[in-house]
């Protein structure tokens, strides 16, 4: 099985100012150190690596150098390899965010990161939409919506990545207090913007009875999401299969059952056509590609939509692949990875670690991917 790549990025600095009395770190490490605090950001960065015990042999780490990551990793005798560089002395907001910066060029899956509010503000500002990160709480304050609620609870939900578990993605708020002002009794807080975050998803959301989910609900509730956001003169590919095909239909749309459908602009402009007609339509025009996955089996290209070829793949874009999957289906994999075989190693190779599944109304889930 391929590694799956995670971002690691340490803020050394981190809480500093908590045990010192200071309401905070930034701009007063020094002053911290002084008056005996220890850092702690790496030890509460290690309480979560150590859920990902079970899993180590599947990942590879990315990180940055020194107390940024690779000391803790290369402690505990993680897989790891260093992006960029860090000058001598303390880290800093600027490396942070080179270090988020780099990470994303890299593709990572998931960027985890230890710090407090500055930390999360340093992300927020550099990080691309739709990326997925998560906090490790080691922060003076932590009011921003990006953390989870301990550093086990940080480990954990990796850890349920990792493995195949379901993982909602959500919108995270990031906000930060003003610490000159609450040193001087005040309380000013701010936002600064949302990231994307993981959520632990749960196996049933639309229920008709005894807890059994429901496809044709959900079918209903994804087709509503897709006629709330189409994108006009944006030509949406539907792979064969029941599940896009029930879609369709939601939509008061006729596609085809096993073949491969174009739409645009809420409108059939193309049925069944074959891999030179997809090619035509998409070569030089902004598209979306919708597949699902073969169940029991988890296969979303390369198995029944040979027509979205690899140079369609390319044309569209990996980022603009979207797998279309009900909970139940996807339970039906116990775990699995869903896979790729486009007949192209070197475009199955830069598929990413996650893809974005969607599993209900405005419901993205997160789920692995095997090449």
């Amino acid at each position: 099985m391929s590694r799956f790549h995670l971002g690691l990025i340490i803020n050394p600095l981190a809480g500093l100012g908590g045990p010192a009395g200071l309401k905070g770190s930034d701009g007063v490490a020094e002053q911290a150190l002084a008056l005996g605090s220890e850092p702690r950001a790496a030890q509460r960065t290690r309480t979560a690596l150590e859920c990902l015990r079970p899993v180590q042999e599947r990942l590879e780490f990315l990180t940055f150098a020194g107390s940024m990551g690779a000391d803790l990793l290369t402690e505990m005798g993680f897989s790891y390899r260093l992006l960029g560089e860090l000058a001598a002395g303390p880290s800093s907001a600027a490396d942070t965010r080179k270090a988020v910066e780099l990470l994303q060029d890299a593709g990572v899956a998931l960027i985890l990161f230890a710090g407090g509010d500055g930390t999360a503000r340093d992300i927020c500002a550099v990080a691309r939409e739709g990326q997925p990160v998560l906090g490790i709480p080691a922060g003076v304050k932590i009011h921003s919506g990006v953390y989870a609620i301990s550093p086990r609870a940080a480990g954990e939900l990796t850890r349920r990545l990792v493995e195949g578990g379901l993982v909602r993605l959500a919108s995270g708020e990031v906000r930060d207090l003003d610490e000159s002002a609450l040193r001087e009794g005040r309380v000013a807080a701010r936002w600064y913007g949302e990231l994307t975050v993981p959520e632990e998803g749960g196996y049933v959301q639309q229920v008709k009875q005894a807890g059994v989910e429901s496809e044709e609900l959900v079918l209903s509730d994804l087709a509503a999401w897709l006629e709330d956001s189409w994108e006009a003169d944006v030509r949406y590919i539907f792979g064969p299969g029941s599940t896009l095909h029930g879609l369709a239909q939601n939509l008061g749309l006729q596609t085809t059952l096993l073949g491969v459908d174009v739409i645009e602009n809420g409108q059939v402009i193309a049925l069944d056509v074959h891999e030179a007609q997809l090619y035509a339509l998409v070569a030089d025009h902004p598209a979306r590609l919708l597949v699902t996955a073969i169940g029991g089996q988890g296969h979303i290209i390369g198995r029944g939509n040979q027509q979205i070829s690899p140079r369609v793949l390319r044309a569209v874009g990996l980022d603009q692949l979207r797998v279309v999957a009900t909970k139940r289906k996807l339970g039906t994999l116990h775990g699995r990875p869903l896979l790729v075989d486009s007949g192209d190693s070197q475009l199955d190779d830069a598929f990413p670690d996650v893809v974005r599944v969607w599993a209900g109304y405005k419901e993205e889930l997160l789920y692995p991917l095997g090449k």
